[in-house]
């Protein structure tokens, strides 16, 4: 990789929100580190393979990512930011949700994001300046049924920013949030007619595209918003309006 280029590490780039955010990094001249279980190769994203480098991890084995950053670091060098994407979104009442579905959303989507942002921001202290993004959701605010436990991960992420904003701004990194309204992702493809619904309520009659997320990310990574953190930039097409 060209170390030249600032690094960005990007969580669930199998999906397509993580996909878009990571190719739309590369485009804006960084090199992008991707995390995620299933392989993505620079051909999937459609970029340079100079730019982009896979990681294979399961973000449910914490125990793991303190080598995975120390391994990163020795191949890629410092990072300069962290986009925490992946998430799990489990649908189902919460009287009826197993055990075992609740505990993986929240490891997946609570306790290895702040775990792993734990790690790697130690290599942007030193350095003084750094991005993180945690990419959250308008059910966090709004509800959703069916959707309690992946909107309470979710609400944690918004708190999560909004404090570690505070414990890391004399240091010059910033932390803020990025609320995507419901895409139509794989994540949201068991919704079915439902989405059809939701489309029909957003103030411009449709949802963002993840490409439309993934330029909120970009101007987060940007000197543009040095003087943006702890806060949270909604892209939901108008459903919230």
């Amino acid at each position: 990789m060209n170390q030249d280029k600032d690094l960005v590490v990007v969580t669930g780039t199998s999906g397509g929100l993580g996909r878009a955010i990571a190719r739309r990094s590369i485009d804006a001249g960084y090199r992008v580190a991707g995390i995620a279980r299933r392989d993505v190769t620079t051909s999937d994203l459609g970029v340079d393979a100079g730019d982009y480098l896979h990681i294979a991890h399961d973000l449910g084995d914490i125990d793991g990512l303190s080598g995975l950053v120390a391994d990163l670091v020795e191949r890629t060098g410092k990072p300069y930011a962290l986009v925490n994407n992946a998430a799990l979104g489990h649908d189902g009442l919460l009287p009826t949700m197993h055990n075992s579905l609740i505990e993986e959303a929240v490891n997946v989507n609570v306790t290895a994001p702040i775990v792993l942002t734990k790690y790697i921001v130690r290599h942007m202290l030193s350095a003084r300046r750094g991005r993180v993004v945690n990419i959250s959701s308008i059910v966090a605010r709004t509800g959703y049924r069916g959707l309690a436990t992946y909107g309470a991960t979710k609400s944690a992420m918004e708190g999560f920013s909004r404090s570690l904003a505070r414990d890391l701004g004399p240091r010059g990194i910033t932390v803020n949030a990025v609320a995507p309204g419901f895409l139509e992702t794989d994540m949201t493809s068991a919704l079915g007619n439902q989405l059809d619904r939701i489309r029909k309520r957003s103030a411009l009659g449709r949802f963002a595209t993840v490409d439309e997320v993934a330029s909120s990310v970009i101007y987060l990574l940007s000197d543009a918003a040095a003087a943006t953190t702890g806060t949270t930039i909604t892209v939901d097409g108008g459903s919230t309006a």
